[in-house]
């Protein structure tokens, strides 16, 4: 059926590397604080997403009628004391896609990973205020603090960031 949220993993970047670079351009336009700052080059977005897969980086995307919506990132740690834990990276959504539960549907697909992958935490964190705030709490993840100054917003305010955990059982 057309307009169905479809979630995959992306092992090999080639052959979706214009649909995630033009994600990432469109979400940094938008204003998400993922670690980059408008205007962000096309260019630069392909040089991200070319470098981001690696054996611990596990990389799902939301499409719809086969366009790439959103994408999540769990990166699995391989430090000997933190073979338990994962870390969410970049969860983005197209701004053209939102209020649809893409995030929610990346959320719990990178957490029944995590879960596969034998990791019992996972932790993330974002800038205050953001509407990801809610869906992190809805999703029952515990807010473990705060950083004030933490991340550079588009109009050079500093921004907190909030530091997020969730146990898997």
């Amino acid at each position: 059926m057309a307009g169905d949220v479809i979630i995959e993993q992306i092992q090999s970047i080639e052959e979706h590397v214009n649909g995630l670079a033009d994600l990432l351009v469109q979400v940094v336009e938008d204003g998400a604080s993922i670690g980059f700052l408008p205007p962000m080059k096309l260019s630069d977005a392909v040089m991200y997403w070319e470098a981001v897969l690696s054996p611990e980086v596990i990389l799902y995307v939301a499409k719809i009628d086969d366009r790439i919506v959103g994408s999540v990132q769990l990166h699995l740690c391989t430090k000997q004391n933190g073979g338990h834990r994962g870390e969410i990276a970049k969860l983005m959504t197209h701004p053209n896609y939102r209020l649809r539960g893409i995030g929610r549907f990346l959320m719990q697909k990178a957490e029944g990973r995590a879960r596969h992958e034998g990791r019992t935490l996972i932790v993330l964190d974002t800038r205050e205020g953001d509407p990801s705030n809610m869906l992190y709490t809805s999703l029952e993840y515990i807010e473990a603090g705060r950083i004030p100054g933490y991340a550079r917003s588009a109009d050079g305010k500093l921004d907190a960031t909030v530091f997020y955990y969730k146990t898997l059982i």
